[in-house]
């Protein structure tokens, strides 16, 4: 009763509100830093240290992401059932653990299958992390604040995510550049330790009481809008794995560069763009959204500066910015409270899903098509999420329609 009364008390400060959000997405700010830190990096790494190519080095991106998709939905289990703050100190210790492992693979570099294993177990274990923290972080956020700010809390939540990535793929660079690959793992390593000790001193929510419903419910009524967040996402997992190999294949330099102006402009975007998911729906939002995001990729796909590359990304930045939150508001009003956690969690594992199989698939396209193509393909996916918003928009008003006349009937 005492933490309800706490989230009544907050909600009625539009300071507190913020400062709560911001205090919970820290979290998910120093997890991503740590995954933005070897985004720019780990490919060449792989391509060129260890002498693989490029689908393995592909791959090396998407084991993060094969983790993140088998190890969501126990997250948002763990966040509705144990608490939120648990699953988020969990994933915390998990990104410190990849930290050492990626520590020991640029010390093996001299034995490239061994240290390639090592990579490939420390992106598991990031992959890991990322579901806990992010899901927790979210589901930590929503309890401290209500219900009535989920659209906040999501969108604030993705700002620190993809400002973490903007920012950590230039300060990836700079580290390895002066003292090579093994500051990379010792900086994932140092990072989640010093933020541990301040989610142990955060005030933890209290478990929303509830029988919880069966997890393959939970999806049912999720699964439609996770399959409109991949198709969406796999824009952005093609820039995020094979942005650097694209302007490498092109003879450009700072692909950096490109990442960093992706998140700024994602960034900025949910600064100034996130109200309009409570005042115009979030399928509308969504639709409009994905639109652009595939302008921006068409965009890279022509691409043929280092200019017009840098633009297409933050066309599509601009447009990929209000996915995931606009359509993650509908998904999440499908299911009940004390099961919003797990809703998130079915939910962002199709994000997981995309990026998962774009490293491979993306390499394979690569190398039979050139790097350019890929985002046309991904510029495809886009428009098909559109279309696929727009025909659950259409389900949701008949289901609308429906209730109002059984209600009128009644």
């Amino acid at each position: 009763m005492a933490d309800a009364s706490h989230s009544a008390t907050v909600e009625s400060r539009p300071a507190g509100v913020l400062l709560s959000i911001l205090s919970t997405v820290a979290f998910t700010f120093i997890a991503y830093l740590t995954i933005g830190l070897s985004l720019a990096v780990l490919p060449g790494f792989v391509n060129t240290n260890l002498g693989f190519g490029a689908m393995l080095a592909g791959l090396a991106i998407s084991m993060q992401y094969v983790a993140t998709l088998i190890s969501r939905p126990q997250a948002g289990r763990m966040a509705d059932g144990k608490g939120p703050k648990r699953a988020v100190m969990t994933g915390l210790a998990m990104c410190a653990a990849s930290g050492v492992l990626l520590l020991l693979a640029a010390l093996a570099s001299g034995l490239p299958w061994l240290s390639l294993g090592l990579v490939f177990i420390a992106r598991l274990a990031l992959g890991c992390a990322e579901s806990c923290v992010g899901t927790g972080a979210i589901t930590w956020g929503m309890g401290q604040v209500g219900h009535r700010h989920t659209a906040r809390v999501i969108s604030w939540n993705g700002v620190a995510t993809y400002g973490a990535l903007a920012a950590g793929a230039p300060l990836g660079v700079v580290l390895d550049h002066r003292f090579g690959f093994a500051a990379i793992g010792l900086t994932t390593l140092l990072l989640p330790l010093a933020a541990l000790p301040l989610a142990r001193l955060k005030r933890a929510t209290t478990v929303v009481a509830g029988e919880r419903a069966p997890l393959r419910t939970v999806a049912a009524r999720v699964v439609p809008y996770g399959i409109g967040l991949a198709l969406g996402s796999i824009g952005f997992g093609c820039i995020a794995t094979f942005i650097t190999l694209f302007y490498a294949a092109h003879g450009w330099t700072n692909a950096a560069l490109a990442l960093t102006i992706f998140g700024v402009v994602f960034v900025g975007v949910r600064f100034v763009f996130a109200r309009s998911i409570p005042q115009l729906g979030g399928y509308r939002v969504a639709m409009a959204s994905l639109s652009v995001e595939a302008i921006g990729l068409i965009v890279l796909c022509l691409a043929s500066s280092p200019t017009m590359a840098g633009v297409g990304a933050a066309i599509a930045g601009f447009g990929f910015s209000l996915v995931f939150p606009a359509l993650g508001v509908e998904a999440v009003q499908r299911v009940p409270a004390h099961s919003s956690g797990a809703a998130l969690g079915v939910y962002s594992v199709f994000m997981d899903v995309a990026m998962a199989l774009t490293g491979p698939l993306g390499g394979w396209v690569a190398g039979g098509m050139g790097y350019n193509a890929i985002y046309g393909f991904a510029a495809l996916a886009a428009m098909a999420s559109v279309v696929l918003a727009l025909v659950l928009q259409a389900q949701a008003m008949r289901e609308k329609t429906l209730v109002h006349a059984g209600a009128k009937g009644g």
